[in-house]
């Protein structure tokens, strides 16, 4: 069921990167394709169930508050969409829509070790209630644009996973 006018999100971040350990891109739009997720994303074809990643800039600036830098960008975090002012599904099975683009949740993004070479703490800081976002991939491709409406259309039971 689509989440309530009032209550839907808007896309306020959209980066991509080219190669692995390249730094992040930022984007005023995208496009986003079932087969490769965020056009120039090194991600999209290669892991198609973690084709993007998706973040709340609620949850990652708890996370930066926490680790010590409130205003870290939140490129660090090395998601590919910025979300302000919606729930992220906190279960595999979830369901985002951004304008035309239909995401499916795969999993919690967990924060690897990269996070710590960012800022000393910041993945111990991401891991509770899935602040390091989620992990998803395209159902339905489209274009994407900064401001666009973000709607979640499916969340399932919170799943909780812990770090090794």
């Amino acid at each position: 069921m689509p989440t309530d006018p009032d209550t839907a999100g808007r896309l306020i971040g959209i980066a991509r990167r080219a190669a692995r350990l390249e730094p992040m891109q930022e984007l005023q739009s995208g496009e986003v394709s079932v087969a490769a997720g965020l056009a120039g994303d090194h991600k999209g074809m290669k892991f198609p169930n973690r084709q993007i990643t998706v973040l709340a800039v609620e949850a990652w600036r708890e996370a930066a508050r926490q680790a010590g830098e409130p205003d870290l960008a939140w490129t660090a975090r090395r998601a590919n969409l910025l979300v302000q002012g919606v729930d992220l599904p906190r279960a595999a099975g979830g369901v985002l829509r951004i304008n035309d683009v239909v995401l499916e949740v795969t999993s919690q993004t967990v924060p690897c070790k990269r996070m710590d070479d960012a800022l000393n703490g910041l993945r111990k800081a991401l891991h509770p209630d899935w602040r390091g976002g989620v992990s998803c991939r395209v159902l339905e491709g489209g274009r994407v644009m900064l401001d666009d409406r973000v709607e979640v259309l499916v969340s399932p039971p919170q799943r909780v996973i812990r770090l090794p």
